[in-house]
């Protein structure tokens, strides 16, 4: 592609490298810059855009946003549509479906996880939910942190006995809770165990309502738990964070810090507060 340096000295995305080279690298990162720019006005509005309005809104001159947009629209960054105007490509889309599936939530949330552990000095589980039944998946502790209660990855527990578990629950309508009650028999492992569908049932509208869950020692005897929900980037609940502790050392000090660290890492799958699947 030809530039017309008289009129504008910023190359444009396609121009070869060796032509752009001499032009040293502040003028190469200002045109990515630009490009940047066009694309973010463009993912601002739910229409396609005139170039005089992609234009005014990013402060280019129209002849630069234009070509800048030509070369978006050869990389497939941008469409072209009818009447000139501009709208966000397929390329996008592409690259986006790529970055999501080589993120799944044990990658994004193992450093966090760390980081609680290091605060609280307890263990923390990431947890997934298969039937009726929870599964651990991923966990943070340490031997130098004294006595912990240590869930081995890959076990299971019944979704009625555990803090995560109960998250998946508040999922459930009443019927669906009832059938989950009928399969499984609410059958207990500790005098605490919630055995009773009506019980449970109170217990699930807790958690709907402040919006984590708790175990006090439902599922193993000296051992208290509770759990914050992760969500995707399409709002679902794709697992539990919970701190698991011997009964009289875990701190409802903690449960803050519980919740935000769960909330990083739905931000880091793509959620956004108020987006629920």
């Amino acid at each position: 592609m030809s530039v017309n340096r008289s009129v504008d000295p910023v190359p444009t995305l396609a121009e070869p490298v060796a032509e752009r080279a001499h032009t040293g690298p502040a003028i190469a990162i200002q045109v990515l810059e630009r490009a940047m720019s066009l694309l973010d006005a463009l993912a601002a509005q739910s229409e396609p855009v005139a170039l005089k309005d992609l234009a005014q809104g990013t402060g280019l001159h129209a002849s630069t946003a234009h070509r800048i947009l030509n070369d978006l629209v050869i990389g497939r960054y941008v469409e072209r549509v009818d009447n000139g105007l501009y709208r966000l490509g397929m390329r996008l889309l592409e690259l986006g479906s790529l970055v999501k599936g080589r993120l799944n939530v044990r990658e994004a949330a193992i450093d966090a996880m760390r980081a609680l552990h290091k605060r609280t000095g307890q263990t923390v589980n990431l947890s997934i939910q298969q039937g009726d039944e929870i599964v651990y998946v991923e966990r943070a502790w340490s031997e130098r942190s004294g006595m912990q209660v240590v869930r081995a990855i890959g076990g299971r527990a019944p979704l009625h006995l555990t803090s995560t578990g109960k998250l998946f629950l508040s999922l459930f309508d009443g019927r669906q809770v009832r059938a989950y009650a009928l399969r499984t028999g609410l059958a207990g492992n500790t005098r605490n165990s919630l055995t009773d569908l009506d019980r449970l049932e109170r217990e699930i509208n807790l958690v709907r309502r402040h919006g984590y869950a708790r175990d006090n020692e439902e599922l193993e005897l000296g051992v208290r738990c509770m759990a914050a929900g992760i969500r995707d980037d399409a709002g679902r609940l794709v697992a539990g964070l919970s701190i698991s502790a011997p009964a009289e050392r875990l701190q409802d000090e903690w449960l803050r810090d519980l919740v935000e660290t769960a909330s990083q890492i739905s931000a880091a799958l793509g959620y956004e507060p108020g987006r629920m699947a």
